[in-house]
C-alpha cells in the first residue's frame, strides 16, 4: 500500500495523546493505515460478531487482553468500550497506547467526545487525494478518468473496475450503514434519495425540492441527508458570511466526498460519458473542492472552507481562509485558458478587499497549462495537489 499523507500527523498525535481516533468512510484505508503505522500494538476488529459480543458482555476482560494497548477497529460497533477505556487511560496515560477507528462520524464523535475529552486527538481519513492516487503505477491520466474513478484505495491497489467496485460498495456498505444509523425501512426510496442528492452536487442544499422529487417529507429528507453525512458520503460546504455585505446567500452547498461514487449514482458508467454530461462542471467542482478538503484535512485543518455567493449573483466556488485573508477559487472544467476564467475571482476579490485582508486568486481548470496572471494563478487540474491550500 502507498504512503498516506495523513501518516505524519497520526504519528505526531500518537506521541502526545494516549488515544488516537481515526474516522472516515468505509474502505478509505483506515485499518490498513493503522496496522501499518502501529504494528507494535495489538489489533482487533469489532466487525466480527463473536468479538463484538465479548467486548459488549465483558468489556473489562476484553480490554484487559491488551496490556500494551491496541488498535480497536470499527469502535462504533461497541461504543460502550470507550467509557471503560477512559479509566484505563486515566490510570496509564502513556501516549500512543490506543488507536480507535470508526466509519460513522457523528455517532463515534459523540461517544468519544463525552468519554475521552482531552485524552484523544481526532482525525479523518478521506478517500485518496490526487497526490496519493498518482503514487500507484496505474492511475488515471485524464480529467475524466480522475473524476470517474474517485479515490477509494482498493480500486487502485488491486486494479479493479471502478464501476463494478462502487456498485458493490453501495450495496454492501452504504445500505448496511443506513440500517445501523437510522431506522430507514424503505431502502428503494433511500436509494432514489441518494441518486437525487448526487444529481444536485455543487448546488445549494434544498431539502424541500429533494423531498418533493423523492416522494418523502421534508423532515425525512433532512434526516436522510444527515445519514449520508454521518457515513461520510456527502457533506455541506458552508456559505461565506464574514463580510460587510449583507446580501450574502446563507444556505450551504451539497458535495460528495468521492466523485466516483457520485458518478456511479448518476449512471455514468465510463469516463467518456463525462465529456458531454450536463453535470460535468458540477462534478469537476466537487472533485476540486474535495481535493482541497483532503489536503487540509491531512494537515489537521478541518475548517476554513466556504463558498461565496450574494444576491447580485456574484460568486466564487471556494474560499480558502488563512490568517489575514485567503484564496478566492473559481473552478472551471474548460480546458482552454482565457481571461474570462478570472471574472468571478476579480469581482469577489474586490468585494472582499474591504475586509482589510489579503485575498489571492486562483482558477482551477480542466487544461494542462499553468499560468500566473495579474488576477491570480491558473492551476491545471492535474497539479491541484501540488499547490499550497
Amino acid at each position: 500500500m502507498i504512503h498516506r499523507d495523513l501518516s505524519p500527523l497520526l504519528e505526531a498525535s500518537a506521541s502526545r495523546f494516549p488515544v488516537v481516533t481515526l474516522t472516515g468512510p468505509r474502505q478509505s484505508g483506515k485499518s490498513t493505515l493503522c496496522r501499518g503505522l502501529f504494528g507494535h500494538l495489538g489489533y482487533v476488529s469489532l466487525e466480527a460478531p463473536d468479538t463484538r459480543d465479548f467486548a459488549r458482555n465483558d468489556p473489562r476482560a476484553f480490554l484487559g487482553q491488551f496490556e500494551a494497548g491496541a488498535v480497536l477497529d470499527e469502535i462504533q460497533r461497541a461504543p460502550e468500550l470507550v467509557s471503560y477505556l477512559q479509566g484505563i487511560v486515566d490510570d496509564d496515560p502513556t501516549p500512543g497506547r490506543w488507536v480507535l477507528t470508526g466509519s460513522q462520524n457523528l455517532a463515534l464523535l459523540e461517544t468519544v467526545g463525552q468519554s475521552l475529552a482531552g485524552r484523544t486527538s481526532i482525525h479523518h481519513l478521506l478517500p485518496l487525494s490526487r497526490g496519493e492516487v498518482v503514487r500507484f503505477v496505474q492511475h488515471p491520466t485524464t480529467l475524466e478518468e480522475a473524476i470517474w474513478s474517485g479515490g477509494y484505495p482498493r480500486i487502485f491497489d488491486r486494479g479493479l473496475d471502478p464501476g463494478e467496485w462502487l456498485a458493490s460498495y453501495v450495496a454492501t456498505y452504504v445500505e448496511r450503514d443506513v440500517r445501523s444509523i437510522s431506522n430507514v425501512t424503505d431502502l428503494v426510496a433511500f436509494q432514489r434519495f441518494i441518486e437525487l442528492c448526487a444529481g444536485r452536487v455543487g448546488q445549494i442544499v434544498n431539502d424541500q425540492a429533494i423531498a418533493s422529487d423523492c416522494g418523502i417529507s421534508q423532515p425525512t429528507a433532512k434526516s436522510w441527508r444527515s445519514v449520508l453525512e454521518a457515513s461520510f458520503v456527502s457533506f455541506r460546504l458552508p456559505a461565506f458570511h464574514r463580510s460587510h455585505r449583507k446580501r450574502l446567500v446563507k444556505s450551504p452547498k451539497l458535495h460528495f466526498y468521492d466523485s466516483g461514487l457520485a458518478c456511479w449514482l448518476l449512471g455514468i458508467r465510463e469516463p467518456g460519458h463525462l465529456r458531454s454530461h450536463p453535470l460535468r462542471g458540477a462534478l469537476f467542482e466537487c472533485w476540486v473542492v474535495t481535493e482541497v478538503l483532503k489536503a487540509r484535512s491531512n494537515r489537521g485543518e478541518q475548517r476554513g472552507l466556504s463558498f461565496y455567493r450574494d444576491r447580485d449573483a456574484v460568486e466564487a466556488d471556494l474560499l480558502v481562509e488563512r490568517v489575514g485573508g485567503g484564496v478566492v477559487v473559481e473552478i472551471k472544467s474548460s480546458a482552454t485558458p482565457n481571461s474570462h476564467l478570472f471574472d468571478g475571482v476579480r469581482r469577489v476579490r474586490e468585494l472582499l478587499a474591504g475586509d482589510e485582508n489579503v485575498w489571492d486568486g486562483r482558477v482551477v481548470y480542466g487544461g494542462e497549462a499553468e499560468q500566473t496572471r495579474s488576477a491570480g494563478e491558473l492551476v491545471p487540474w492535474s497539479r491541484v495537489h501540488e499547490f499550497d491550500w
